[in-house]
Protein backbone atom coordinates (compact mmCIF):
# COMPACT_ATOMS: atom_id res chain seq x y z
CA UNK A 1 0.00 0.00 0.00
CA UNK A 2 2.91 2.39 0.97
CA UNK A 3 4.31 1.68 -2.75
CA UNK A 4 1.29 2.90 -4.30
CA UNK A 5 1.19 6.07 -2.32
CA UNK A 6 4.37 6.90 -3.35
CA UNK A 7 3.72 6.42 -7.05
CA UNK A 8 0.52 8.21 -7.07
CA UNK A 9 2.39 11.31 -4.94
CA UNK A 10 5.21 11.04 -7.67
CA UNK A 11 2.91 10.67 -10.30
CA UNK A 12 1.05 13.98 -9.03
CA UNK A 13 4.35 15.83 -8.84
CA UNK A 14 5.17 14.73 -12.39
CA UNK A 15 1.86 15.78 -13.93
CA UNK A 16 1.82 19.11 -11.72
CA UNK A 17 5.32 19.94 -13.36
CA UNK A 18 4.01 19.05 -16.80
CA UNK A 19 1.09 21.29 -16.60
CA UNK A 20 3.34 24.21 -15.50
CA UNK A 21 6.01 23.77 -17.92
CA UNK A 22 2.88 23.94 -20.54
CA UNK A 23 1.56 27.11 -19.17
CA UNK A 24 4.99 28.80 -18.90
CA UNK A 25 5.62 27.70 -22.56
CA UNK A 26 2.02 29.26 -23.60
CA UNK A 27 2.57 32.64 -21.90
CA UNK A 28 5.96 32.83 -24.27
CA UNK A 29 3.97 31.99 -26.73
CA UNK A 30 0.66 34.79 -25.81
CA UNK A 31 3.86 37.39 -25.48
CA UNK A 32 5.49 36.30 -28.67
CA UNK A 33 1.94 36.13 -30.63
CA UNK A 34 1.33 39.86 -28.74
CA UNK A 35 4.93 41.46 -30.07
CA UNK A 36 4.34 40.42 -33.55
CA UNK A 37 0.80 41.75 -33.78
CA UNK A 38 2.41 44.82 -32.32
CA UNK A 39 5.02 44.69 -35.23
CA UNK A 40 2.14 43.82 -37.79
CA UNK A 41 0.11 47.25 -36.47
CA UNK A 42 3.25 49.39 -36.84
CA UNK A 43 3.99 47.87 -40.42
CA UNK A 44 0.44 48.51 -41.78
CA UNK A 45 0.49 51.96 -40.37
CA UNK A 46 3.92 52.63 -42.06
CA UNK A 47 2.14 51.37 -45.22
CA UNK A 48 -0.39 53.66 -44.84
CA UNK A 49 1.31 56.39 -44.31
CA UNK A 50 3.55 55.78 -47.65
CA UNK A 51 0.63 54.80 -49.67
CA UNK A 52 -0.72 58.76 -48.68
CA UNK A 53 2.78 60.13 -49.47
CA UNK A 54 2.63 58.09 -52.57
CA UNK A 55 -0.82 59.90 -53.37
CA UNK A 56 0.44 63.25 -52.15
CA UNK A 57 3.42 63.10 -54.76
CA UNK A 58 1.69 61.76 -57.75
CA UNK A 59 -1.33 64.13 -57.99
CA UNK A 60 -1.14 65.02 -61.49
CA UNK A 61 -1.07 68.88 -60.52
CA UNK A 62 1.79 68.10 -58.87
CA UNK A 63 4.01 66.50 -61.89
CA UNK A 64 2.63 69.32 -63.96
CA UNK A 65 4.16 71.82 -62.18
CA UNK A 66 7.31 69.79 -61.57
CA UNK A 67 7.05 69.43 -65.61
CA UNK A 68 7.22 72.90 -66.29
CA UNK A 69 9.62 73.77 -64.23
CA UNK A 70 12.10 70.90 -64.61
CA UNK A 71 11.68 69.95 -68.41
CA UNK A 72 11.19 72.84 -70.61
CA UNK A 73 8.91 70.92 -72.67
CA UNK A 74 6.59 72.73 -75.47
CA UNK A 75 2.69 72.26 -75.79
CA UNK A 76 2.11 69.62 -78.54
CA UNK A 77 0.43 70.99 -81.70
CA UNK A 78 -2.23 69.79 -83.54
CA UNK A 79 -0.70 69.14 -86.54
CA UNK A 80 1.82 66.92 -85.01
CA UNK A 81 -0.45 64.20 -85.18
CA UNK A 82 -1.21 62.06 -88.01
CA UNK A 83 -3.70 59.21 -89.11
CA UNK A 84 -2.13 56.08 -89.18
CA UNK A 85 -3.50 55.70 -92.92
CA UNK A 86 -0.80 58.25 -93.62
CA UNK A 87 2.25 56.37 -92.80
CA UNK A 88 4.81 55.02 -95.13
CA UNK A 89 4.41 51.21 -96.02
CA UNK A 90 7.16 49.00 -93.97
CA UNK A 91 9.99 48.43 -95.98
CA UNK A 92 10.64 44.83 -97.67
CA UNK A 93 12.69 42.39 -95.17
CA UNK A 94 16.21 42.74 -96.39
CA UNK A 95 18.02 39.64 -94.52
CA UNK A 96 17.42 36.57 -95.28
CA UNK A 97 14.38 34.28 -94.12
CA UNK A 98 16.72 31.77 -91.63
CA UNK A 99 18.80 33.86 -89.46
CA UNK A 100 17.38 37.62 -89.22
CA UNK A 101 19.52 38.16 -85.94
CA UNK A 102 22.36 36.84 -87.79
CA UNK A 103 22.03 39.05 -90.89
CA UNK A 104 22.09 41.88 -88.14
CA UNK A 105 24.94 41.36 -86.65
CA UNK A 106 27.17 40.92 -90.50
CA UNK A 107 29.58 39.07 -91.83
CA UNK A 108 31.63 36.35 -89.03
CA UNK A 109 35.30 36.83 -88.49
CA UNK A 110 37.65 34.00 -89.83
CA UNK A 111 39.51 34.24 -86.37
CA UNK A 112 38.65 35.08 -82.96
CA UNK A 113 41.97 36.48 -81.68
CA UNK A 114 42.50 33.86 -79.15
CA UNK A 115 44.78 31.29 -81.20
CA UNK A 116 46.90 33.07 -83.67
CA UNK A 117 46.30 32.19 -87.21
CA UNK A 118 48.48 28.75 -88.92
CA UNK A 119 49.21 27.62 -84.91
CA UNK A 120 47.14 24.42 -84.27
CA UNK A 121 45.75 24.40 -80.43
CA UNK A 122 47.18 21.94 -78.02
Amino acid sequence: MRLINIFVIFALILAASVVYKIKFDSTLQAERVAKLAGQIRRERDAIAALRAEWGKLDTPGRIQGLAERHLGLKPTQPNQFDNLDDLPERPAASAPTGDAIGAMLGPVPETTGSVPAGKPAR
